[in-house]
């Protein structure tokens, strides 16, 4: 059993409490402490989306939104220098992401607000009409015939906020499934092809889109690829998980990609890359195909810092439930989800920032506060969300 048994509870409640009594009231403040001469490294799905277009701007322009708020606070918390954020939902004209922006600067009991000179955010293919039958119902429209599963256009966006310039390189929203050599296609029970010809010519490998951000001399390969669940047997979405996840992995490979420009991209061989974002899937347990995930932690051009948090750990032995029987050290889940029931996922690690193997890491975590911690108020225990059901996390590398 990999997460139950009182023995290990009290062992982590036992360690916490003598860390401490050490470390002061707040354990994960302690070790949010910045090393000198480096660059902190952010990815947080912060979890903003809303079900309507201008929701989430009207309640960030309210300033009162209690969940928003929460994220401000952690965000404001952990002090990353770039920061990545999934699941604030897009438009044209940037407002909600200036709004969050300036929330940002506005600090949160106690903690002080922080300033990011230079924000970022483009078109995603969530709620974008196909006009195809990519959910295989009879219509060709709602939210799963959109190039991305959305209830608009712009839902769940993508945005990056930093203290240094940022240029989008080369975008990847409209590369197609049948561009990507990759790709395994979902089958129907019979063998047959899922997708009709028609959905398998057009449809487009990002559910959101992928971006290369160029910053602080980085290149950011940010992409939130589709969960590997609500679907059926054919498992499209775990599939499409696997594609998107791939992109990447074929980049470092020195795959030519053609962007959304028309040009003909290959990483660059001086390039300096960092994956981030929500992938949603975990290197050995939940739904998704886990072979994308390990061959893209293993890649020998990056590095896995592992970042881990004590409340995961904790979190995962008091929440029981499909939690006891997954594989992967509990410490370095991100997302708490469902423990029991239908559609239990449990707690999963499926938030990374994954630097360059050459890039010498400081430090890292998951922002994720045991129980006994005053900070544990941002978090809460999956059900009411707080903030987020997912965490933020964060690395630090060396500047040169």
């Amino acid at each position: 059993m990999r997460r139950g048994g009182l023995a290990a509870l009290l062992m982590i409640l036992s360690c916490w409490g003598a860390a401490a009594q050490e470390n002061g009231p707040s354990r994960i403040e302690a070790q949010l402490a910045k090393p000198p001469h480096s660059l902190r490294i952010a990815s947080f799905n912060i979890n903003l989306a809303r079900g309507e277009p201008g929701k989430t701007i009207a309640a960030l322009r309210s300033g009162t939104d209690a969940q928003a708020l929460a994220v401000a606070e952690i965000i404001q918390r952990v002090r990353p220098d770039i920061l990545f954020v999934n699941e604030l939902d897009f438009d044209p004209e940037g407002t909600a992401l200036a709004l969050f922006a300036d929330l940002l600067r506005r600090g949160q009991n106690g903690a002080l607000g922080i300033d990011y000179p230079h924000e970022l955010s483009a078109p995603v293919n969530t709620g974008s009409p196909s006009g195809l039958d990519l959910d295989r119902n009879g219509k060709t429209y709602g939210p799963g015939d959109a190039f991305g599963w959305g209830l608009f256009e712009g839902q769940f966006g993508m945005a990056v906020l930093s203290t240094a310039p940022l240029s989008l390189s080369h975008s990847f929203q409209h590369l197609r499934m049948a561009e990507a050599p990759w790709v395994q296609w979902p089958k129907n029970a019979d063998g047959s092809a899922f997708y009709s010809e028609e959905a398998a010519s057009l449809l487009r490998l990002s559910s959101k889109s992928h971006w290369i951000v160029e910053t602080a001399g980085l290149s950011l390969l940010l992409s939130h690829p589709t969960p590997p669940v609500f679907d059926g047997p054919e498992d499209r979405n775990g599939v499409r998980n696997a594609a998107e996840i791939g992109l990447w992995t074929a980049l470092l490979e020195g795959e030519a990609l053609r962007d959304d420009a028309g040009a003909l991209v290959r990483l660059p061989e001086d390039a300096r890359p960092v994956v981030m974002g929500d992938l949603n899937a975990d290197p050995l347990d939940g739904d998704g195909r886990q072979e994308a995930i390990a061959a893209l932690l293993a890649h020998p051009l990056l590095q896995d810092p592992l970042p881990r948090s004590e409340g995961a750990a904790l979190a995962a032995t008091l929440q029981g439930g499909v939690n006891a029987e997954q594989l992967a050290p509990p410490d370095h889940d991100t997302a708490d989800w469902k423990d029991s029931g239908k559609h239990a996922a449990g707690n999963l690690r499926v938030d990374y920032v994954l630097p360059a193997a050459s890039e010498k890491v400081l430090g890292s975590g998951v922002f994720w506060p045991t129980q006994e911690d005053p900070l544990f108020r941002l978090v809460g225990e999956g059900k009411p969300v707080i903030s987020s059901d997912h965490r933020l996390v964060w690395v630090d590398i060396a500047i040169d």
